[in-house]
């Protein structure tokens, strides 16, 4: 899709929506290509996403899993350590 940019101001949300879901949005200027709209970072599609799900799923069968910022043999009452120096002070 290509538009003018005395277009595009007034339809930027729009356009933005469309180059995220992987459109391509050229902005010109005086009829000529002057400016390209992209995700900064692109989805993966549904196949690459299953993939990853499957060896993450692979990865961890019979593992057991642990809580969000627990480290494998480091209690609860210990998972904050790392923000404290030697005299118990923050860093």
């Amino acid at each position: 899709m290509q538009i003018p940019v005395s277009e595009a101001k007034g339809q930027l949300t729009d356009l933005v929506r469309r180059a995220e879901a992987g459109e391509d949005v050229v902005l010109t200027r005086h009829g000529h290509p002057a400016v390209r709209l992209m995700p900064v970072k692109e989805r993966p599609d549904r196949a690459s996403r299953r993939k990853l799900l499957e060896a993450v799923r692979a990865a961890t069968a019979g593992k057991a899993l642990l809580a969000p910022g627990e480290e494998a043999g480091v209690g609860a009452a210990n998972s904050q350590d790392f923000l404290y120096d030697e005299s118990g002070l923050p860093r």
